[in-house]
């Protein structure tokens, strides 16, 4: 892995470039980058030493890469950034941006004026933030990070089966508690202290990478640092490609990424996404004969019942119409999704016909999974 900057304009996976993330972004070529995430300068605008109670000096963020002549300088450099990320994102790419109250609602703007379609913003709450050691306003505990689409019409990568299966099968929120980047995690210098100031937590890469990306998609951080992406993208089997101005903070990514050990492929496959599955209309499992026609289905508590017909309709206190548009009806609903709604009796239990879908791939050769039945 070099940290030289690359050559030409083909941008090779697992590698850092060493140079000024503008004039690096614009040798990448065009539609190659899955994701990006971005934590850009946050333009703090401090006027000087914060100190504690005590008198000694908080060790924050001062340094040259974060300061601006006024937001004007800062929004034109934003906006050039995000305008290359956009055009090196594949159509159905996603960008992942983090920041605090001083840069992230200009961010939001500049997103949405490039013509980045917003999916979700994300808080971060921290478990262990930094005190307000002033006492004039409330103590700064979470940040914020915004998920967007290369485009309106982009089908960004959502592995929504995983994170709620991860989150004890319930959907995953978008608050999300984790502790800042500290113990072990946190990268020193020769002299013990921070190798960088705002280095992230694995833990919050790892949840956008799991979400948000699969095996072998190539992942592009602007503002790589010490290398959190690229470490957590190493070890779940992504690509990366790191910019980093700073050539210390090069050095200690590439130490750091050279350290980890890949998961194998296997531990890394994403729960299948019913969206990416192959369709099977309630039709078909009728004619595969999963379902026969004069059967009895119910709602969740039995208090409705409807009739299989052979053309895959529902009929119910003489209506007669799909699985869906009943379902809806019986409800007094606009919408419904009869696949939830409708349910199967077997062995005395109400199951979601949901369920049969899969012995129905199953049967045309469209899944590998056998067919297990949930219990009530």
């Amino acid at each position: 892995m070099s940290s030289k900057s690359a050559k030409g304009r083909v941008a090779s996976a697992n590698s850092i470039r060493l140079g000024d993330c503008l004039k690096e972004l614009r040798k990448i070529p065009d539609a190659t980058v899955d994701l990006v995430f971005a934590d850009p300068p946050y333009n703090l605008q401090l006027g000087g030493d914060l100190l504690r109670p005590n008198n000694t000096r908080v060790d924050g963020v001062d340094n040259e890469w974060d300061k601006f002549s006024d937001f004007q300088a800062y929004d034109k450099f934003c906006r050039e950034w995000l305008a290359e990320c956009r055009r090196v994102l594949k159509p159905d790419g996603a960008l992942w941006v983090i920041g605090s109250y001083h840069n992230i609602f200009r961010l939001g703007v500049a997103i949405q004026d490039l013509g980045f379609w917003i999916q979700n913003d994300v808080v971060w709450r921290k478990v262990n933030p930094m005190p307000n050691f002033r006492g004039k306003r409330f103590t700064n505990a979470h940040e914020t990070l915004i998920w967007a689409g290369q485009n309106r019409k982009s089908r960004v990568t959502f592995n929504y089966e995983s994170l709620k299966a991860s989150n004890d099968d319930l959907q995953m929120r978008s608050d999300w508690l984790f502790p800042i980047c500290s113990g072990p995690e946190r990268l020193k210098d020769d002299g013990g202290r921070k190798a960088h100031p705002t280095q992230k937590p694995e833990a919050l890469l790892h949840r956008i990478l799991i979400g948000c990306t699969n095996p072998g998609d190539v992942v592009l951080d602007p503002f790589f640092g010490t290398g959190t992406t690229g470490a957590v993208a190493k070890r779940l089997g992504r690509r990366f490609i790191g910019i980093e101005r700073d050539a210390d903070y090069a050095r200690a990514a590439e130490e750091r990424i050279d350290r980890v050990q890949p998961l194998a492929p296997s531990a890394t496959e994403a729960l299948p996404s019913k969206r990416t599955e192959p369709r099977v209309p309630f039709g078909t499992i009728i004619e595969l004969g999963i379902l026969e026609p004069g059967q009895t289905l119910f709602d969740p508590r039995r208090k409705v019942r409807a009739e299989v017909k052979a053309d895959g309709t529902l009929t119910h206190a003489g209506n007669q119409a799909s699985i869906h548009r009943l379902g809806a009806l019986v409800q007094g609903k606009a919408a419904c999704n009869g696949w939830t709604y409708w349910h199967f009796e077997a062995e005395g239990k109400l199951k979601p016909i949901d369920l049969l879908r899969d012995e129905a791939k199953r049967q045309l050769g469209l899944s590998k999974r056998p067919f297990v039945e949930a219990a009530e």
